[in-house]
């Protein structure tokens, strides 16, 4: 499960904890972009937010960081990242990334987005009830790959898609930075590691705080 987590908030770490329950694998993997390119800067260092995101998951056994995106000097295309993942795991072994609706719809733009299915499956989470319209690209993507149940994506190694409901919070990270900005609290938006990590390295207050 990739992103900015610029900061990272419980709306993540709930999606990820409740994807690592309804697959009942070992852990779901978290995974900071370093130089994103699919949207604007992010507010903070690519180390700051790696930080981040191991204060937010410390103690919590099903989720993990992987700062490989961090530690490289190239462009977070996730791509890339696939093509590592399976020199790693080999062609066998279920590989799924987690992204939103929102990000979902935007996916033909992606880099290559047309090799993705040949490296992993890819989990679109929903809300319950969504109602989407996918372009005529994505229309013939779902109509190829799409799947209905988690036993497809975990008896093959990829090439599959599934969209799977959840009730994710309402929080952003850009609402959360504004608030910073503003001078107010996000208390409870994210873990008090988080915040507590913001405040010390005075990260996303506005100059004058700064």
């Amino acid at each position: 499960m990739g992103g900015t987590f610029d900061p990272i908030h419980f709306g993540h770490l709930r999606t990820a904890l409740e994807i690592q329950q309804w697959l009942s694998v070992g852990h779901v993997y978290l995974m900071p972009a370093n130089v994103p390119v699919h949207r604007e800067t992010p507010g903070s260092t690519a180390k700051a937010r790696l930080a981040m995101v191991e204060q937010a998951i410390d103690g919590e056994s099903a989720l993990r960081c992987d700062p490989r995106e961090i530690m490289s000097d190239r462009p977070s295309f996730t791509i890339y990242t696939l093509e590592m993942l399976r020199k790693e795991l080999g062609l066998a072994k279920p590989v799924c990334m987690v992204v939103g609706m929102d990000s979902f719809l935007s996916f033909d733009q992606w880099f290559r987005f047309d090799e993705y299915l040949e490296y992993c499956h890819i989990i679109v989470v929903a809300r319950p009830g969504y109602h989407f319209k996918p372009n005529q690209v994505l229309k013939q993507l779902l109509a190829k790959h799409q799947v209905e149940r988690k036993s497809d994506i975990l008896t093959q190694s990829a090439g599959s898609i599934l969209v799977h409901e959840l009730t994710p919070l309402s929080i952003s990270a850009t609402y959360i930075r504004e608030l910073i900005a503003n001078g107010q609290s996000p208390r409870y938006l994210l873990p008090d590691g988080v915040w507590n990590f913001i405040q010390e390295h005075k990260l996303y207050f506005s100059k004058k705080d700064s």
